[in-house]
């Protein structure tokens, strides 16, 4: 049975895109336009997220147990939601959370960098 630091270094090293995501969603959570939004804003566009990559990724950190998909329900935390988003609000939008395990990864990451 592999160890957590094992299961840990073996998503290492992230690519580049892949570390951008995370870092955004160690914030917060975020649906994928403000993902996309923030990775290009901190990287002063060095890095550009299409919707095929970027959910692309997304769906690959999910299935890798980095990140957590969430709808947005009644009980989303209003604190977290910026008056913009609670007004255009769509039931059929999903927010996207990194785990407990994605966000050692990210930590990990951001050690070996």
């Amino acid at each position: 049975m592999m160890t957590d630091l094992e299961r840990t270094e073996q998503h290492l090293p992230l690519n580049p895109r892949t570390y951008a995501i995370m870092l955004v969603l160690s914030d917060e959570p975020a649906h994928g336009y403000r993902i996309k939004r923030e990775v290009e804003e901190r990287s002063d566009g060095a890095i550009e997220l299409d919707p095929g990559s970027l959910y692309r990724v997304i769906a690959k950190l999910v299935r890798d147990n980095l990140v957590e998909e969430r709808s947005p329900g009644p009980d989303a935390d209003e604190r977290r939601t910026s008056n913009v988003e609670r007004r255009s609000a769509d039931p059929r939008r999903r927010y996207y959370v990194l785990t407990a395990f994605g966000l050692r990864v990210a930590q990990a990451e951001t050690e070996r960098l």
